[in-house]
């Protein structure tokens, strides 16, 4: 699959944004983070991930087009707090304490773990899944894990397993 070409001045104002919140990090903690790589090569629908040994950050493309300001205000934020935490603390939760203080205290940001986009261009093809309280849909690549016998995937509202809808 190509990936589309992200216009540049969405990218400077991605750049402008990263740098503002690492200088602002750089600052409250009395420190001098280097500044990540960035990269737009994330596919699925997860809207950006850190890269702890490589310092990278990977923004999806898709995703940012149809969102730009919410990836300057909140994606971007995200992602740099989980590079700030693992230089600072160390190996913690991905989501834990930590983490949360840096988005909320340092950074400013609330601390979502999940972004709510709209995935239907990303979304290629999906398997329903149901728990007790709705139905999910799992990605080609984790219905296979399911079917082999290689994981099983928990609702995170309710706790109970995702079973196949036939």
């Amino acid at each position: 699959m190509k990936t589309p070409r992200i216009p540049i001045a969405i990218q400077q104002n991605i750049m402008r944004s990263l740098r503002e919140k690492l200088a602002q990090a750089n600052q409250a903690l009395g420190r001098n983070y280097p500044e990540p790589k960035l990269v737009y090569q994330q596919r699925g629908t997860s809207a950006g991930t850190a890269w702890l040994q490589q310092y990278e950050i990977r923004l999806n493309p898709v995703l940012l087009q149809e969102n730009q300001q919410a990836f300057i205000d909140e994606v971007v934020p995200h992602e740099l707090a989980h590079l700030l935490v693992w230089k600072h603390f160390g190996r913690v939760a991905p989501h834990g304490k930590e983490w949360k203080w840096m988005m909320e205290s340092v950074l400013g940001v609330p601390a979502r773990r999940t972004h709510q986009f709209e995935l239907e261009s990303v979304r290629k093809n999906t398997f329903p899944y149901r728990c007790r309280c709705q139905q999910h849909q799992l990605t080609v690549r984790r219905h296979n894990r399911v079917l082999r016998g290689e994981a099983t995937y928990r609702c995170v509202h309710c706790g109970e397993p995702l079973v196949a809808e036939m």
